[in-house]
């Protein structure tokens, strides 16, 4: 049995925010962060707009565009690594709430930039079983909560956003065909943030506010990324017998364009195969692909019986890639 994409959709805040407007507030440049990682702006969600609102928006987009009643929706599947609360409840319970799912399963997963991929894959095992046919994968980050906006470093870097996907049983041999999950927890300390776990508690006085935020060496994540990339689209091509001829799109994660253009070249694979929408949208880490997707199907670049691969990276450290007959 394959498992289809019934329908893809996103959420976007509205306050954009360039990097000329960045520069304002942060000592950088639009130029130094163009040349370092395709960026050229970000969207920031307010107060109001919380990571369950986003998330049960795109949520909502994707139901309505699939025709879909709320109540026929077997299982909620979230991946963030900013959920409204640090432990409980998760935050697919409250989308389950928010449109009105009152019969789905929900859980959250934390699998940082992979989340989305890792998240179809569980989604096809559990609807392998026979007992859920429609489930709602999403992907959602409020990443402007856990910068630290004095850190040109990382600020610069992530934006906010929500994507989703409506998963169903396909009646022909298009959807999603095979995955790739992997980890490699050595590199955990890479992309971190330190305090608010059990580990290191907050509880109101830290010796040094930057604990409170996500902290990246830089080089060690880019390294990682590029490799990753390529071993990630190298296997998935191997398992499934597909040559460079056979991809219609690789979907990566939004990250920088820098890694997204290494893997390419170390691929000698044509670089306009690789979808890219990180110059609007920043880095959206769990939000990314699905918000990718989203932007390729109103454009209309998604056609049925293409082959897409789409891979994530990121902190865990984590990567992951699905091969998807559209």
């Amino acid at each position: 049995m394959k498992i289809k994409v019934e329908a893809v959709d996103a959420y976007i805040p509205k306050n954009r925010v360039s990097n000329q407007d960045l520069a304002k507030k942060v000592d950088t440049s639009d130029e130094w962060i163009r040349s370092h990682t395709g960026i050229g702006a970000r969207h920031i969600a307010s107060e109001e707009e919380t990571l369950s609102y986003m998330a049960a928006e795109a949520a909502k987009k994707v139901l309505a565009k699939s025709d879909t009643d709320p109540l026929d929706v077997d299982m909620i599947i979230l991946s963030t690594i900013t959920p409204d609360y640090s432990s409980t409840p998760s935050s697919s319970c409250i989308v389950q709430d928010l449109i009105g799912a009152k019969n789905a399963a929900a859980f959250d997963i934390k699998a940082a930039c992979s989340g989305f991929v890792y998240g179809m894959e569980i989604a096809r095992g559990l609807m392998m079983t026979g007992q859920y046919k429609k489930i709602l994968v999403i992907g959602a980050e409020k990443m402007s909560s856990v910068l630290n906006w004095e850190d040109r470093s990382t600020c610069v870097l992530f934006g906010d956003a929500a994507g989703a996907v409506l998963l169903s049983p396909s009646g022909d041999e298009s959807g999603l065909q095979d995955s790739i999950l992997r980890a490699e927890g050595q590199g955990a300390l890479a992309l971190y943030q330190k305090a608010g776990g059990t580990r290191n508690p907050f509880h109101g006085e830290i010796e040094d506010k930057a604990d409170l935020y996500l902290t990246m060496d830089g080089r060690a994540v880019y390294n990682f990324a590029v490799r990753v990339n390529v071993s990630i689209l190298k296997e998935l091509m191997e398992r499934n017998r597909l040559s460079i001829d056979d991809v219609d799109w690789v979907v990566p994660h939004q990250a920088n364009a820098r890694i997204i253009s290494a893997a390419a070249k170390r691929l000698n694979f044509p670089q306009e195969k690789f979808f890219m929408n990180l110059e609007e949208y920043a880095n959206t880490s769990a939000a990314s692909i699905p918000l990718a997707l989203t932007q390729m199907e109103r454009e209309g670049k998604l056609k049925r019986g293409q082959r897409i691969l789409t891979v994530g990276f990121g902190a865990g450290l984590t990567y992951a890639g699905n091969y998807i007959i559209w």
